[in-house]
Formats: structure tokens, C-alpha cells, sequence
């Protein structure tokens, strides 16, 4: 128990910092879409959709597995005032609710109370170039962390025939966040974090964003308007969105005639590549911990003297020394809060002066 203290002046002695971590996420449309299909019925292994059928989970593994990381939940969604909604539609409250749902999660609501509803601009209040049909893609914990890393998000989707969604070049579409978002433009803080809308960049025929990615959260949202032909390519994605019980669907019968299980498989069996950077946030504090020359020259270890020697004086005119292993962070009553434990033992003697730091992160 140390009898002898060194406090610490906050002004000069301590400090904190911020350090953010960055790490590449890539999937694969191959893990999203195909990898593990169970041969033996007509489901796939690490996919998993539940009871209640507003969702669906991607695993990166057969999710029975205890060897498999959930990847993201896919969804889709439309507002209720879409000219898609009616009552007659396969999930319509279930699609209505989802969609104001990720809407009140990611954008809030206005001013009167009402829940705001997706833009393709950075202008959420005006009500402008509305996104009423929407797929939504919530990445996991595992994968985000803290928050995606503004202008890394890019998603590569392909917009071709159902039994074809890559083959023709320009189907192959890759959609990004704007290279140029950053903390300080090209994005948008939301009352839950900060958004950016996603462009088509190759190739760019599209006019406007297609949707938006909501850094904080770990949320992609998409409008199924991407889901259309280039120009000069004819219309194939209006009778082969999907194929749900033999039955191809368009992009507005993905909405309204199928259930968000079968949506789901269908934008899954478009995705090519997904990919972005993660951040982790390290706060950290350091304390800058000093040991004058006339203090801690001794030990209180019971086996630092023998008899009424120092074990470590070679001779008794010389000084006294010892050798600092140990950093202990006490509160105002002394009591032990922190162990720091150095690399290797340091040499102290009435000659030198150490200052130490330790780095608490959190």
C-alpha cells in the first residue's frame, strides 16, 4: 500500500484526447445472395426472416450457427400518403409502419410533431423532391461500431433482368455518398446524426440522390426509383424486378404485391458489392504522472532491506535508489482507482526525475 503521494495538478498534469479508428468493411454480394443456399429446401442458410414479417437478418454464416456475425436487416417500406399505398396491397400497414418508422428514427419530426419524410436533398424541411418508396438497409453494431466514415459508403447494385440483374454494363450501377462529404460539407446533421444523400456515379445518368446514409445510425436508405433502366436500355426492370412464386414482379409489384420477406430476397439478389469505413471513438485521458528527485527513492516492499541494509547499495556511502514497476491512480481519500504496469523497471535516485504517462481510455 503506497504511504507516499505525488498529486497530480489538473491544470498541467492531465489532459484528454480523441482518437477515431478507422476499418474496412467489404461484403460481397456472394455472402448476401447465394453462398448458402440450403440445397435441401428453398430457403438459405444465413438468411433469416421471422413471424412477424417486417424484416429480414443477413448473416454472414447459416445463422444457426454459433460461428455466425449478423451482417444487417433489410426491409422496405412507403409512405402513406405514396401512391402506392392501398389497402389492397400484401403487408400495406406493415409497409406503412416501417417506413415511418426508419423515417422518425432517422430524420425526427417537424415542428407541428409530424413524423418528417425522406428527401433526395439536404433540405428536410421543405418537403421537396419527396422519397415515398423506400428499401432500407440497418448494418449492424459489429460492422459500423461508432458510425461509418463520411465518403466511404459505396453500394453496387445491379438494375438489370431478374435471371440477369449485371449483364448489360450500364445495369451495373455503383452509388456512393458524395466523394466530397466530410465533416464540414456535403452533409446534413439530423436530429439523430449527421446524413448525406447517395448519388449514382457510375454511370451517372441519374438526376438527384437516390437515397441517403445516415453515418451515426448505420442506416442505408434507398428509393426503389433507382431500380429503373438507363436511357436507350429499354424497360426490362418494370416486368422483372423479382420473382416471387413463379410470378415475376416490376419494381411497383415488389411494393405492393409481395410480402417484405420476398422484397427483401429481391433486392438481396441485386446487390454486387457493399463497402465502407468504420470508425471507432477512443476518448482517452492522460495523466502525466511525475516523480521529483527527492521523492520515491525508496521502496516499501519487505524484501527491499535485509537487516538494516538496502539490497541494492552496493556500498553504504552510496544513495539510495529504486527501481518504479508499478503507477497506482488514487481519488482524494487514497484510495486506489488505477494500476498502471510499466514495460520494464525504471532506475530512480535522488539524480533524476521521471514522469510517467498513463493513458486511460473509455
Amino acid at each position: 500500500m503506497a504511504n507516499i503521494f505525488e498529486t497530480l495538478n489538473p491544470g498541467t498534469d492531465v489532459t484528454t484526447t480523441r482518437t477515431l479508428l478507422h476499418e474496412a468493411i467489404p461484403l460481397t454480394g456472394s455472402i448476401v445472395s447465394g453462398t448458402y443456399t440450403d440445397k435441401t429446401t428453398t430457403g438459405e442458410e444465413n438468411i433469416k426472416n421471422y413471424s412477424h414479417g417486417m424484416f429480414q437478418s443477413v448473416y454472414d454464416y447459416p445463422y444457426l450457427s454459433s460461428s455466425a456475425n449478423h451482417i444487417f436487416d433489410l426491409t422496405v417500406g412507403y409512405s402513406d400518403n405514396s401512391d402506392l399505398s392501398s389497402s389492397a396491397n400484401v403487408q400495406n400497414a406493415k409497409k406503412i409502419n416501417m417506413y415511418n418508422e426508419l423515417a422518425l428514427v432517422c430524420l425526427g419530426t417537424d415542428v407541428t410533431g409530424a413524423i418528417e419524410q425522406f428527401e433526395n436533398d439536404l433540405v428536410i424541411a421543405d418537403d421537396n423532391n419527396l422519397m415515398k418508396e423506400m428499401f432500407f438497409v440497418n448494418f449492424s453494431r459489429l460492422l459500423v461500431k461508432d458510425s461509418i466514415k463520411k465518403g466511404t459508403f459505396s453500394l453496387v447494385i445491379g438494375t438489370g433482368s431478374w435471371s440477369d440483374p449485371f449483364g448489360v454494363p450500364t445495369s451495373c450501377q455503383t452509388i456512393t455518398d458524395s466523394p466530397s462529404a466530410s465533416a464540414t460539407q456535403g452533409t446534413a446533421e439530423g436530429q439523430t446524426g449527421d446524413w448525406a444523400p447517395l448519388y449514382v456515379t457510375t454511370p451517372a445518368y441519374q438526376t438527384g440522390s437516390v437515397g441517403a446514409i445516415f453515418y451515426n445510425l448505420g442506416i442505408a436508405a434507398l428509393t426503389g426509383a433507382v431500380f429503373t433502366s438507363p436511357p436507350g436500355q429499354g424497360n426490362p426492370i418494370n416486368h422483372e424486378f423479382l420473382k416471387n412464386n413463379g410470378i415475376h414482379q416490376g419494381i411497383s409489384g415488389t411494393f405492393t404485391n409481395v410480402p417484405i420477406s420476398a422484397a427483401c430476397d429481391g433486392f438481396r439478389h441485386r446487390i454486387q458489392n457493399i463497402s465502407f469505413n468504420n470508425t471507432t471513438e477512443i476518448n482517452s485521458a492522460i495523466y502525466f504522472c511525475r516523480a521529483p528527485a527527492t521523492k520515491f527513492n525508496y521502496s516499501s516492499n519487505p524484501t527491499y532491506t535485509i537487516g538494516s541494509k538496502i539490497r541494492v547499495k552496493e556500498e553504504a556511502t552510496s544513495m539510495p535508489r529504486a527501481y518504479v514497476t508499478t503507477v497506482g491512480l488514487y481519488n482524494a481519500s487514497n484510495e486506489l482507482l488505477a494500476v498502471a504496469k510499466l514495460s520494464e523497471p525504471l532506475r530512480k535516485d535522488p539524480n533524476n526525475e521521471l514522469t510517467l504517462r498513463v493513458r486511460l481510455d473509455y
